[in-house]
């Protein structure tokens, strides 16, 4: 039986009105046993700017 894969969730983050920042989840993101990740997004940020979770975090 193989180890499952950690996941984590990927997300672009905005700057809003008054420099607020505007999380918003694009995808997932897997690590693998060699420490490498697997990235599926949803959604393409239009900043190009990718930020990678845990998912217990905020």
């Amino acid at each position: 039986m193989s180890t499952p894969k950690k996941a984590m969730k990927v997300y672009t983050i905005l700057e809003g009105k008054e420099k607020k920042a505007n999380w918003k989840q694009i995808g997932l993101a897997f690590v693998n046993s060699d420490d490498s990740l697997n990235v599926f997004l949803h959604a393409l940020p239009i900043n190009g700017k990718l930020h990678i979770r845990n998912f217990n975090e905020k």
